[in-house]
């Protein structure tokens, strides 16, 4: 069974390995970190952490029943009850529901928890299997736009509050 958990301190060896053993993967479909982010990693970590506890952005890591980190989900930009989801699976954990299920989930915290009604985007337009796991839960292209001078379009969901939840949560269906 894979769980979202919040970010948090003791995270951060194992969040490092993830982005390390990944960082090929990822650059095939979205920018690059660069070196500077693996050689400041922490002091990037703790500034994440920073605005996490200032409510400005909320970070989550996909954890499986191994323990193994094998993926993250972010909501940034935290304002006015709108925040920016992002998220990236790890290439082990591609193409089995992973990403679908993490975002559901933290649709729901969003709604919850967090007292967010909207969520926004971006994917550019060559990944199909990004662009997939949003329409699957439930968000609707409202704009065109460009990543790094890449075609993308603007995603957009609207979310319904549920029960609170807390927590180490299980993904359903995982």
């Amino acid at each position: 069974m894979l769980r979202l958990e919040r970010l948090r301190a003791d995270h951060a060896s194992a969040l490092l390995a993830f982005e390390r053993e990944n960082r090929e993967y990822f650059a095939r479909s979205i920018s690059d970190r660069g070196d500077a982010y693996f050689a400041e990693f922490a002091s990037l970590l703790r500034a994440r952490l920073a605005e996490q506890d200032a409510g400005v952005c909320h970070f989550h890591v996909v954890v499986d029943d191994q323990d193994e980190l094998v993926g993250r989900v972010n909501l940034v930009d935290v304002e006015e009850g709108d925040a920016e989801l992002g998220y990236r699976i790890g290439e082990r954990a591609a193409g089995r529901g992973v990403a679908t299920a993490a975002v559901r989930e933290v649709c729901l915290l969003a709604g919850t928890e967090y007292r967010l009604s909207t969520l926004t985007a971006v994917t550019t337009l060559d990944n199909v299997a990004s662009m997939t796991v949003l329409e699957r839960n439930g968000f609707t292209v409202v704009a065109d736009t460009s990543i790094n001078g890449r075609p993308a379009v603007r995603h957009r969901r609207r979310l319904v509050a549920a029960p609170g939840r807390l927590g180490g949560v299980p993904l359903a269906g995982r």
